[in-house]
């Protein structure tokens, strides 16, 4: 067998794994993905050429979960296929497969990702895992003790994500300045709501897109004024060195788009131009400063709501008489399926948020009655709908957006900032915090700040009318 057969032509072996169990694979996926199998099917040595391989450090059922992995499937793992999964990645070097694993850290497996990562090398997995564990290490703050102090002692030096919000603002001048232009982190301790930082103040957060990815906040697009002229200029926000820089905005002018940060890449989805409804996608990526258009959405959309589960995209896009369906983009294929369909008569869904392998699409109650906020949950695996038990508005506020941590889910209205518990088919209060006393639209996330983040708004009043006014002057 040469080089160019390996790669050239799809062929079965059989591989004998431990001496437990014999499997059926296809040399070729097994060298596009396996740096071990890689080298040892194009090395040109006697082992390519015999029919069967023995491997004797990799287990059966991380075999078998490899072998999902590589066929397109996102398996659910209980502890022995999660242990016996990362050992056969370490060994056979499997990028998917980590990815995989990364992807279904829970807080019921965490730790012992974390520890088997460490022990196998796996330093991917481990950092995920640690930065997971590190957001709610207040929960399993005994069973981290359990773990070597190498271990802890790595949780405890990461950063845990805060809870943000931004109001919708337009743009202001600089003898102008409006100083309520800030964004606001959560003080979990206190209960309280803080300033970070101040916007720009050529950036709108009016009928902007919205995202953070690699722990950068970006604002795209959004409006100066009634007349919906767009903010050509995108905006980024980076809280380690607190300073904000430019990047070129979407080819296509739009507001009221959906802005989604996904493996490097923003999405700018849908939106409005001219009064006009978009279909049109655009991607851009951070590594070459760039934006270019993608398969478009299967219509028109303005304001779609979208969640990321299991590192893949979901978009909610409403048909009209009750009916949801969600969407998937899928990047490597940039193509959209349609994953299911849900019918509420008389309903309208204004927001998505997901949890493990399940999608939590929340909307208005029976009647078009919008006091009411009640939820139905799609599961990824099962590929099932349940309706949620219980009502999640009250005189206090509603769920018109939500973030997830952990096991947790995040909501605010001008009276109470509510952190719920994510159970089976329910979601309970856990406690309640100071109101974010604004209105209008408001835009919730989660990022990493650093410890001291009262420091950072000392001096980001001066960034903002001295650093950052040149700066944008100099943006084409």
């Amino acid at each position: 067998m040469t080089p160019s057969t390996a790669r050239g032509q799809s062929f079965s072996c059989s591989t004998t794994v431990t001496n437990k169990g014999s499997f059926t694979v296809n040399k070729t996926i097994l060298a596009e993905n396996c740096e071990y199998f890689r080298a040892l099917f194009r090395s040109g040595m006697r082992e390519c050429q015999q029919e069967e391989t023995i491997l004797q450090c990799v287990g059966v059922l991380g075999f078998l979960v490899m072998q999902q992995v590589l066929n397109g499937e996102l398996p659910m793992l209980n502890s022995d296929q999660i242990v016996e999964a990362i050992e056969c990645t370490a060994f056979l070097q499997v990028p998917a497969l980590t990815k995989h694993l990364i992807n279904i850290v829970n807080s019921e497996n965490c730790l012992l990702m974390y520890h088997t990562a460490a022990t196998y090398g796996v330093w991917e997995l481990y950092h995920s895992s640690a930065l997971f564990i590190r957001d709610i290490y207040t929960d399993l703050k005994e069973d981290v003790h359990t773990l070597p102090k190498k271990l802890v002692d790595y949780i405890k030096s990461l950063l845990p994500s805060s809870y943000m919000a931004v109001c919708s603002h337009s743009p202001c001048s600089k003898l102008l300045q409006d100083l309520q232009r800030t964004i606001f982190y959560l003080d979990e301790e206190k209960r309280e709501w803080n300033v970070l930082t101040h916007l720009p103040m050529s950036t709108s957060t009016t009928m902007a897109g919205v995202a953070v990815l690699e722990n950068k906040l970006y604002i795209i697009g959004g409006v100066h004024d009634v007349n919906k002229k767009v903010v050509e200029t995108g905006f980024c926000y980076n809280p380690a060195t607190n300073t904000w820089s430019t990047i070129c905005g979407p080819q296509q002018l739009r507001y009221n788009f959906t802005l989604i940060g996904h493996e490097n890449c923003l999405y700018a989805i849908g939106g409005e131009y001219n009064k006009k409804a978009l279909s049109s996608m655009e991607r851009y990526r951070v590594s070459n400063g760039s934006w270019s258009f993608v398969s478009p959405l299967p219509c028109s959309v303005v304001s779609a709501v979208s969640a990321i589960a299991l590192n893949r995209i979901f978009v909610c896009l409403w048909k009209g008489k009750g009916g949801t369906e969600i969407h998937e983009y899928v990047p490597e294929q940039d193509q959209w399926l349609l994953v299911t369909t849900l019918i509420r008569q008389h309903s309208y869904g204004f927001y998505m948020v997901a949890h493990k392998d399940n999608l939590y699409v929340m909307r208005n109650g029976p009647c078009a009655d919008f006091l009411l906020s009640v939820m139905d949950c799609y599961n990824l695996s099962s590929g099932q709908w349940t309706a949620m038990l219980g009502q999640y508005t009250n005189s206090k506020g509603s769920l018109f957006t939500a973030v997830v941590r952990g096991d947790s889910v995040f909501t605010l209205s001008q009276q109470v900032t509510t952190e719920y518990t994510v159970e089976d088919y329910t979601w309970r209060v856990r406690r309640e915090m100071k109101g974010f006393g604004r209105i209008g639209s408001i835009y919730t996330f989660m990022m990493r700040l650093p410890k001291d983040s009262s420091s950072l708004m000392e001096n980001s009043l001066d960034l903002t009318q001295d650093q950052l006014f040149r700066d944008l002057c100099e943006c084409p």
